[in-house]
């Protein structure tokens, strides 16, 4: 059982990315960390913190149910791609282990599905 994003563009040949629900805990924890951020301590998370304290373009991906829930808007696609891309060049340029090895190809693969989203102005889905 796990997950799966996708563009919300009603073709099954675009692509998608999908996790394990332990495997997108640890990326987004991992993504979190890199912005300073302790899932555990944010609301949502078993903390008190509430993500209005949180200046991160990762937002919307780190606070959000781990399927279902609202889609992502292509302007959230966009600035999440941005960081995103920012933390991809940064962990590949870090002495990396194996886990962080599979959190950048999860992260590229993330990236090419929020910028098609982003080129076809559709929402991006958790499912």
């Amino acid at each position: 059982m796990g997950l799966i994003l996708f563009p919300d563009d009603g073709e099954n040949s675009s692509p998608d990315v999908s996790w394990s629900y332990s495997g997108f805990a640890a990326f987004r924890r991992h993504l979190a960390e890199t912005e300073g951020v302790v899932l555990s301590e944010m609301q949502g998370f078993g903390g008190e913190h509430p993500w209005s304290e949180v200046s991160t373009a990762l937002e919307p991906l780190l606070d959000h149910p781990d399927d279902g829930g609202d889609d992502l808007s292509p302007a959230e696609c966009a600035s999440i791609l941005v960081r995103l891309e920012a933390i991809t060049d940064q962990w590949a340029r870090e002495h990396s282990d194996q886990l962080l090895q599979e959190h950048i190809k999860d992260a590229r693969q993330l990236t090419g599905v929020l910028r098609l989203c982003i080129e076809k102005d559709v929402p991006l889905v958790f499912l």
